[in-house]
């Protein structure tokens, strides 16, 4: 498994969030205060000094207990039915872009795409752009020397983090990218990746033009488009990693799953409620009955670790503890309780 990879899932699953919350309070008054004050948190320098590290990924519940403290930084709550679902759409993206990308390098593209989107979206506050820039170079200073097989390994961690999320997105579904039981489906056809030849002629062994023999490929693909840039400002060429939701008319099917604001209610709790600041709540779902149903039987969970794993890992779901090291399943879950402990002196 890589140890590299951390940083690629955080800020790939991050900036869907930053999508997904930005698509559902465009119309709220503080919708800029709050995407701001959450991409100030995630973009804070000793946080994201800890997140580079090399360290092996995190488990599922351990991310999305990172990425809920995230979320709560700024005056919106997410009740757990809504963070599920939440936390469920952005790995489904994340999962399809990964599917999708050409080369395991252009992981790193998907992530300056994300990242140049969360630019714009905090542009008019200046110190939050120099902070978002600053892990940009990390970035590209943590993968500049990573080889082709790295990568290549990096894209393998990925797919097994993904390996038993299969929850059906009605907008990839109404798009025909998605089956009914929640897997993918891939093109057949399109640019090949960069650096690569088209398929469907046969060289000699020695890779000379002697003779030449066509076959079917059982698609249509095309010469490899050029190179996007992996600077820190540039053309990234590809478009995965970019707001799907942007500039798309109404999804009446998306909306019932994504309508994150249709229940938008006041709700902090009394004894953290301040005098001088309004908060709210945020539900993915119109009705107590559909929240209640949706998340039935649409996520799958590997069970492949013995019984002693599997003994210590129910521990770990009802509290991080420090008592972890003598177990490789829970070395994760403690580094992420370090990252939420850091997260509340931000």
């Amino acid at each position: 498994m890589s140890v590299r990879t951390l940083p690629l899932v955080f800020i790939n699953l991050g900036g869907e969030m930053l999508y997904i919350l930005d698509q559902r309070l465009r119309t709220h008054d503080t919708a800029d205060d709050m995407i701001s004050d959450i991409v100030a948190t995630m973009f804070s320098s000793a946080f994201m000094d800890e997140v580079v590290k090399p360290q092996q990924l995190y488990s599922h519940r351990t991310m999305k207990a990172v990425l809920t403290r995230l979320a709560h930084v700024s005056i919106m709550r997410l009740n757990p039915g809504s963070m599920d679902r939440l936390y469920e759409l952005m790995i489904m993206a994340f999962k399809y872009q990964v599917f999708l990308c050409p080369r395991p390098k252009d992981l790193l593209l998907i992530t300056y795409n994300h990242i140049d989107t969360i630019r714009e979206f905090i542009k008019d506050t200046p110190a939050v752009v120099n902070q978002v820039d600053e892990t940009h170079r990390k970035i590209m200073e943590v993968y500049s020397s990573t080889s082709e097989a790295e990568f290549q390994l990096l894209r393998q961690t990925l797919l097994v983090f993904f390996q038993d999320m299969r929850v059906r997105v009605a907008f990839f579904l109404k798009a025909r990218v998605q089956n009914p039981d929640g897997r993918f489906v891939l093109p057949t056809s399109g640019p090949v990746p960069h650096g690569s030849e088209v398929p469907g002629i046969m060289f000699d062994r020695k890779g000379r033009e002697v003779k030449k023999r066509h076959f079917s490929t059982g698609g249509s693909y095309s010469s490899s488009v050029r190179q996007g840039c992996f600077q820190l400002r540039g053309d990234r060429v590809i478009t995965l990693g970019l707001n799907m939701s942007k500039n798309q008319p109404p999804n009446l099917l998306a909306k019932e799953e994504l309508n994150l604001l249709s229940r938008l209610m006041g709700s902090m709790e009394p004894e953290n409620q301040s005098k001088t600041e309004t908060r709210f709540q945020i539900s993915l779902f119109n009705t107590d009955e559909e929240e209640e149903q949706s998340l039935s039987g649409i996520v799958k969970i590997q069970a492949t670790q013995d019984e002693q794993a599997a003994t210590e890992l129910a521990r770990i779901v009802t509290q991080f503890t420090d008592e972890q090291e003598e177990h490789p399943e829970v070395n994760s879950c403690s580094k992420g309780d370090d990252l939420l402990a850091m997260m509340d002196d931000l």
